[in-house]
């Protein structure tokens, strides 16, 4: 069964297709069309909605309750009979119907479209009415339709909108951004780290490399061609535009041969295919008050080359700006001005790989509509509740290791961390820096502002916790932010204990002596405690990924570099793909829109021009298109079911063993079980799961229950008994119950 926050994300637009608003309140999602360039800048009417439903009013370029600036992309269709020439639209009472151009839109027949400026910083009524003389309305039979309203708010370009208030402080980038045509994008104009848009031209040369174009008025004679996969073949030129939203630098690029006229919604490029592709870019520790100096990179030949636009922006690279809220409403900014500047996209496709994963989850499931399909690479499910406990659990693994060296063995170690070795430890401990507020600062945040518990106690923490204090808040005694975090009555080692890999006083020395993580991130003797504001806040607001939201019917490829056998070993670990699958099975009933492709790990194995990757981007697109159509064939079904009946056959768990692709269901089952994938690619764990916790490691702070030597899997003599109620004082988690406050999110696209 769905979970009521289900039920809302569909009455807000999880479609799985881009969204418009009606001022009916009635969201109506917007349908891919076919290849070609459409009349409309935001084309396709949907099935649930002709013109003889009435006058509307709709905003294309955005929510109409998230506009940032002051323009608006609007549409005015009026109901049958009346046309286009009899609508007034009226902006905060000005008569702004001269700002609208007739267009066609499929389906409906003449609509009016425009770009609505002057907008104030607030709520703005917009009013669409029909004036239409009297013998009009005779001749229409009966009188005109009433005037309808939508209130569109208007924020700063600089934001915030729904993240909450701005991070202080908060270093401008602008000057150190190159630009793809060479030159940097210069310094910041104020505070809130703006710049000049610009506009330049690169090339692919047919010794296939970019490069400046100078001359907008003549090719140079080594320009390539490239065929699109519309089947339009135009010169290899790209547009790129540069410029700043919502305090990031954000990046659009797209085919444009320079001496066509300039593009606008409704004059769309050749070579565009009208998919975007919006990229997110890796990391975490180090992600904070900083617009970055890079984005994920949109000059990307194997996405251009088919005609597809990319956009990005600095503050959807992770290690730029580690918190996902942040992050949506930075994509959110940047995908309206490349509507504003070229029309609605048919569909936008999410691509990322590690920290971009997290971006590309959370942002489908909690901010339905901005994506419509998404392909993730290295993934997790989220960074503050799945990779974070990981990450802080091997911290302590490793330092009771270091402090007991005759404890334990490392390959005693390796199992009590689920890792599948020792080296697994090392490599996630290290990613525990990004809950320490000394541990990874951005080289341009200076010395004298971080925080420093004796020298400057009140300097900016560069912590995750700290990166997102809108959502957890602050403790009024202490100051600090809220943490999440939570190992009280974890009974680590407990898999290893019953598998006999370690014995039941080895057992009760690490739970005695594993610790926990104080408020600077520093290893302690006590087991942590989560701030419980902070924990019914991480599911409330949707920090840790459920998957009951958008992402239930969003396309989902996940695509695995295999790394748990790294030697050295790695953070992105297998087992985080099936804690997502596991989440979205839980929230819906079903994992029909998620898909695993596993191959071994390489150098460029995540790129558009890949054999996999690449592929998996078409299959992806094909895979949305065809959902969107199968919306039009058949209205009534849901969209899941259009989802599952489109999926395209080349997408389906495979993995890839010496060159050849085995396809089979991706499970996760430990080496030697008789699965070819799994043999070849084994799912290993972690220490929550070694510890009986679930696969979806989404609990955040488990129930307790007292320690009861009669009800535990594994035998005490009394002497063992009575320690272990000393060291389970608190009790021991019950994994078969809900976690504390555990519940499904409060709803899609909260304000903060």
């Amino acid at each position: 069964m769905r979970s009521t926050w289900r039920r809302l994300a569909l009455g807000a637009g999880a479609a799985g297709v881009a969204t418009l608003f009606s001022v009916s309140g009635a969201v109506v999602p917007e349908h891919a069309t076919a290849l070609n360039t459409p009349p409309s800048a935001a084309p396709l009417e949907p099935p649930s909605r002709t013109a003889e439903d009435g006058l509307a009013v709709e905003v294309l370029s955005s929510r109409p309750d998230t506009v940032m600036g002051d323009t608006a992309l609007v549409r005015v269709t009026p109901p049958r009979p009346y046309q286009p020439h009899q609508v007034r639209l009226e902006s905060g009472g000005e008569d702004v119907t001269d700002a609208l151009r007739r267009v066609r839109l499929p389906g409906v027949g003449p609509v009016l479209e425009g770009t609505v400026s002057n907008l104030s910083e607030g709520t703005n009524s917009l009013v669409a009415s029909i004036e239409a003389a009297e013998e009009e309305t005779t001749r229409e039979g009966g009188s005109a339709p009433e005037p309808v309203e939508l209130i569109v708010t208007a924020h700063p370009s600089s934001g915030p909108v729904f993240s909450g208030p701005h991070q202080e402080p908060f270093v401008c980038r602008t000057e150190d951004f190159d630009l793809a045509w060479g030159g940097t994008l210069g310094a910041a104009l104020d505070e809130d780290c703006s710049a000049t848009t610009r506009v330049g031209y690169v090339y692919r040369s047919t010794d296939e490399e970019f490069k400046a174009l100078s001359d907008r008025d003549r090719l140079p004679t080594d320009v390539a061609t490239t065929t699109t996969s519309t089947g339009a073949e135009v010169p290899y030129t790209v547009r790129v535009e540069t410029g700043t939203a919502n305090r990031s630098v954000y990046e659009t690029a797209l085919l444009h041969d320079p001496r066509d006229p300039e593009p606008d919604p409704w004059t769309s490029p050749e070579g565009w295919n009208r998919r975007l592709v919006y990229k997110f870019g890796g990391g975490c520790p180090g992600g904070w008050y900083t617009q970055g100096d890079h984005t994920a990179g949109v000059v990307d030949h194997g996405m251009l080359a088919q005609g597809y636009a990319v956009a990005s922006a600095s503050l959807n690279v992770f290690g730029n700006n580690c918190n996902d809220l942040l992050a949506a409403e930075t994509m959110a900014a940047t995908k309206e001005r490349f509507t504003l500047a070229y029309g609605s996209p048919d569909h936008t496709l999410g691509w990322g790989s590690s920290g971009g994963s997290y971006q590309a989850h959370q942002i489908a499931d909690n901010q339905p509509g901005l994506l419509d399909g998404i392909l993730v690479s290295q993934s997790y499910p989220d960074v503050g509740l799945a990779t974070t406990p990981a990450a802080t659990d091997a911290l302590l693994l490793r330092s009771y290791a270091e402090r007991h060296p005759e404890a334990l063995t490392p390959e005693q170690v390796g199992e009590v961390s689920g890792f599948g070795g020792p080296e697994g430890v090392t490599a996630m401990a290290g990613a525990a820096s990004r809950i320490d507020p000394r541990g990874v600062c951005p080289d341009a945040l200076p010395e004298s502002e971080r925080y420093h518990p004796e020298d400057n106690p009140d300097g900016a923490r560069c912590d995750l916790y700290s990166h997102t204090v809108n959502v957890y808040g602050t403790d009024p005694g202490t100051g600090l932010p809220r943490r999440p975090l939570d190992n009280v009555g974890v009974q680590y080692g407990l898999s290893a204990l019953m598998a006999g890999d370690i014995d039941v006083d080895a057992f009760l020395h690490l739970n005695e002596h594993i610790g926990g993580l104080d408020a600077d991130g520093q290893v302690v003797a006590e087991r942590t405690e989560g701030d419980p504001e902070a924990i019914a806040a991480a599911y409330d607001s949707g920090r840790l990924l459920h998957g009951g939201g958008g992402l239930a019917d969003v396309p989902v490829v996940d695509h695995r570099p295999y790394q748990d056998d790294t030697p050295g070993g790695d953070i992105h670990m297998r087992y985080h793909s099936f804690s997502t699958r596991e989440r979205l099975v839980q929230a819906n009933g079903t994992d029909a829109n998620h898909v695993m492709l596993v191959e071994p790990y390489r150098s460029g194995v995540f790129d558009s021009s890949s054999p996999v990757a690449g592929r998996a981007l078409r299959e992806l697109d094909s895979w949305v298109s065809a959902a969107a159509d199968d919306a039009r064939v058949r209205p009534r079904s849901t969209p899941i079911e259009r989802v599952e009946r489109t999926r395209p056959d080349w997408l389906t768990d495979s993995c890839w063993i010496g060159g050849e692709r085995v396809v089979a269901p991706q499970l996760p089952l430990p080496a030697g079980q008789g699965d070819r994938c799994a043999d070849a690619f084994p799912v290993h764990g972690s220490p929550r799961t070694v510890a009986g916790g679930p696969l979806a490691s989404d609990v955040v702070k488990c129930r307790l229950t007292p320690f009861d030597e009669s009800e535990h899997p594994v035998e005490f003599d009394d002497e063992q008994a009575e320690r272990a109620r000393e060291v389970f004082a608190e009790g021991v988690c019950d994994w078969s119950r809900p976690g504390v406050d555990q519940r499904p999110p409060k709803g899609p696209w909260q304000f903060f």
